[in-house]
């Protein structure tokens, strides 16, 4: 696997692109988790995915929510996110939208793996599990989107 670097772009994917198999909207609250975690891994599953590979993928869009509900948003109610998955030509894009203060990709790092402790290595198991990983300016310019991509072959 290999190491995605942080990047801000403000290009979208075009919206017609792939087949939507999940669209979700709502809170961002720790309750939601297990809802989104299905419904990803029913759509990994859906696109083709191995079973271990569609275990991967709900991880790293679980560490991705969490990310969301305790750094963008501080872990204060009233957040919201967007989680959509896509089917792809080549595999599936999952795509993530905040709504919190905008967040400079140069400051999400994982910690070392040097460093054990518990937490903190979210950002490392995103970066390793997908193939793609861009953090773009959301339609609007406020908040943050995060894309994931995963090939399938």
């Amino acid at each position: 696997m290999h190491e995605a670097r942080p990047q801000l772009k403000t290009q979208h994917p075009d919206e017609a692109d792939g087949e939507v198999l999940v669209a979700l909207r709502g809170p961002a609250r720790a309750e939601r988790l297990k809802d989104i975690r299905a419904a990803v891994g029913e759509a990994a599953l859906r696109c083709g995915c191995a079973e271990e590979v569609a275990q991967d993928i709900v991880l790293a869009v679980d560490e991705a929510c969490q990310n969301v509900i305790r750094h963008a948003y501080g872990g204060a109610p009233g957040g919201e996110m967007i989680v959509q998955v896509r089917r792809t030509g080549d595999g599936m894009e999952v795509s993530l939208t905040d709504f919190a203060e905008t967040v400079d990709p140069a400051t999400i790092k994982p910690r070392s793996l040097d460093d054990v402790r518990p937490g903190g290595l979210g950002t490392h198991f995103i970066n390793q599990i997908m193939d793609e990983v861009q953090y773009l300016v959301p339609p609007g310019g406020r908040g943050n989107q995060l894309r994931m991509v995963k090939r399938i072959a």
